[in-house]
């Protein structure tokens, strides 16, 4: 037991530190069910295997050049993943794969409106993952983004059995707009980028509330801090 405790401390010793710097935080799991990690390991969500089903629709926002988790999901249980990135370098990834039929991209954002936005680039041109709420450089490009609903209205769906977001520190305000709109969503999948905030932490923790007032159940933290995993048990398609 000794032996466990300290192997323990000593692999979530980084996230201790962020922790005490308000740049990392711990959450009780609030919802005990089935769990599974799909994707490689810098692009993996977890989901509730139990209650997926091929005719599930997946939202996945925030590709990149990884679609490891997407796929993982199509090749399990045969459902539609509908993706989104507006990243010149994801479009042009994406345009030199093979595809299955049930993998549908779409070169757009999502945001808490429906117009124009400027996505900075990363400093690092050999970086994909670009912001619209951290200016990592001077450099940026201007995409389209909507809303969910309006996403969703478009592709003719009232509800999302699966919602995966890894868009750069704009889930924030996304979080708020969804939340008002009333679309139903099962599983909700977000990696959260407090580390870019100026508040740190905090803006999680406000945003993790909203989403517990609002009927979603927290089952999975990552180790790292950073990829949380909730669910609706009331979910009705």
């Amino acid at each position: 037991m000794l032996k466990f405790f300290y192997e323990n401390l000593y692999s979530n010793f980084p996230r201790i530190i962020k922790f005490f710097r308000g740049r990392n935080l711990f959450f009780a799991i609030r919802h005990s069910c089935p769990r599974k990690t799909l994707g490689n390991k810098n692009a993996s969500f977890t989901v509730n295997p139990s209650v997926i089903s091929s005719v599930d629709i997946v939202y996945s926002f925030g590709i990149g050049t990884d679609i490891s988790f997407d796929l993982k999901l199509i090749e399990m249980f045969g459902l539609k993943v509908f993706a989104f990135d507006p990243t010149p370098k994801s479009i042009e990834w994406l345009n030199q794969q093979k595809l299955p039929e049930n993998f549908k991209a779409f070169p757009l954002g999502i945001a808490s409106y429906s117009g124009n936005a400027d996505f900075f680039l990363p400093k690092n041109e050999n970086y994909v993952s670009a912001s619209m709420t951290t200016k990592q450089s001077d450099k940026f490009v201007r995409v389209k983004v909507k809303t969910l609903g309006d996403i969703a209205k478009e592709l003719g769906h009232t509800s999302i059995d699966i919602l995966k977001m890894d868009i750069e520190g704009a889930e924030y305000d996304v979080i708020d707009d969804i939340l008002r709109s009333g679309i139903k969503i099962h599983q909700w999948l977000i990696e959260f980028h407090h580390r870019f905030h100026p508040e740190g932490s905090k803006i999680t923790r406000r945003s993790i509330e909203k989403l517990r007032q609002a009927g979603f159940l927290l089952f999975h933290v990552s180790r790292n801090g950073e990829e949380f995993s909730f669910i609706k048990p009331d979910f009705i398609r």
